[in-house]
């Protein structure tokens, strides 16, 4: 297989006209970061970011123009608003060339202006302010106890630096672009949901070493470049903190509510708030907070223990005026069903845990749509 080399890239950009076909790409010093593995190719093209829709036939004539050289595949071209690296050079990615592209990926366009994702009706945010705490689990739960309603449900894995859904749900389909749709992403489809994560384009022990503008750029292809059908609620897993990540989706995406998981301890409730406030100062609702971990059942003598303290997430959110959604226990099946891809509403649909998350997802329905949850089918495992 021909090797492709970052000056292969560069030459074939520098016949790319520059913004108001001024110079070209190369001597604008437009391009940074360059990422090569295989035969496919990433690369940011940084602009004005009031500019990015005029510039998409820029960017389409970029991703053409590197597309055919010898040995490419997959192009994925990213429109950000970082600066040009000051040499005219594309930035080198810090690691080297094989670090962080995306199997297969390729973009159809630059980062949406705010507004809805097309076909979701509604867009919740499931947050916290610190890593460990069993948000991601919580989420594709949540995800499937409202499926359990006889809703649409998608699921967006927001968390581009470390996706855990396609492990979640036990899928590692490739998604698949489909000409009739404009090229857009096909999601991939288990127990029912719709889903849509970086970790179904890289491998899953490959670091994704990108810079906040290309991060940003890619969530937002995630949401508007997939094709998602009909969807009554996505439930977006949020990546752990107060970022740039989780900034870019607060602010450009509408979402109807957001909700905070945290532990008991205190620990976890003085990051939680901060995720909390985040969300508040771009007001964005807190549909309410959920404390996870919140017990453990001993499976021999029966007896509850509070390791993480309790009831902590139960105060914060009577202190702050919020809705406390509920309590989900520390339990060793929840644990494995999740690290099987076997998440527990989905497999054991009647089970008291299930239960749990289904009276979770019942709340932030209503709370999103202001009208009683739909009475739908169960979800089993066949």
């Amino acid at each position: 297989m021909t090797e492709i080399t970052k000056q292969q890239v560069l030459d074939a950009l520098s016949q790319v006209k520059g913004p108001d076909l001024d110079g070209d790409l190369v001597s604008r010093n437009i391009v940074t970061e360059i990422v090569i593995t295989g035969g496919n190719v990433m690369f940011g093209l940084s602009v004005d970011a009031n500019r990015a829709k005029e510039l998409e036939p820029m960017r389409l004539a970029a991703e053409r123009a590197v597309s055919e050289i010898e040995g490419v595949d997959k192009v994925m071209v990213a429109l950000t608003a970082e600066k040009p690296a000051s040499n005219g050079a594309a930035a080198p990615n810090a690691q080297g060339d094989t670090m962080g592209t995306p199997r297969g990926a390729k973009t159809q366009g630059a980062a949406p202006e705010a507004g809805k994702v097309p076909g979701v009706k509604h867009l919740v945010a499931v947050a916290s302010g610190k890593g460990g705490v069993g948000k991601s689990t919580t989420t594709i739960n949540l995800a499937l106890g409202m499926a359990a309603l006889g809703l649409k449900v998608a699921v967006l894995d927001a968390d581009v630096y470390g996706p855990s859904l396609p492990r979640l749900i036990g899928e590692k389909t490739l998604p698949t672009q489909d000409p009739t749709s404009e090229g857009k992403l096909q999601p991939a489809e288990a127990y029912g949901l719709k889903a849509m994560s970086m970790g179904f384009l890289v491998e899953e022990d490959t670091p994704m070493i990108w810079r906040g503008p290309m991060v940003q750029s890619a969530l937002q292809q995630m949401l508007n470049d997939v094709e998602w059908g009909e969807i009554d609620i996505m439930m977006i897993d949020m990546p752990p903190g107060t970022g740039d990540a989780q900034l870019s989706i607060a602010q450009q995406t509408p979402l109807a509510g957001a909700v905070i998981v945290s532990t008991p301890q205190d620990l976890s409730l003085i990051d939680a708030r901060k995720g909390l406030n985040m969300f508040l100062k771009v007001s964005v609702p807190v549909l309410g907070i959920v404390e996870n971990m919140s017990y453990f059942i001993c499976d021999k003598c029966d007896a509850r223990h509070e390791i993480f303290g309790h009831g902590g997430a139960r105060d914060e959110a009577k202190k702050l005026d919020l809705p406390f959604l509920g309590e989900i226990p520390l339990d060793k099946e929840i644990r494995e069903r999740s690290d099987n891809g076997q998440p527990i509403v989905a497999t054991v649909p009647d089970g008291p845990h299930a239960k749990v998350y289904k009276e979770i997802a019942k709340e932030i329905w209503e709370a999103v749509d202001g009208k009683p949850a739909p009475t739908g089918p169960k979800i089993v495992m066949e």
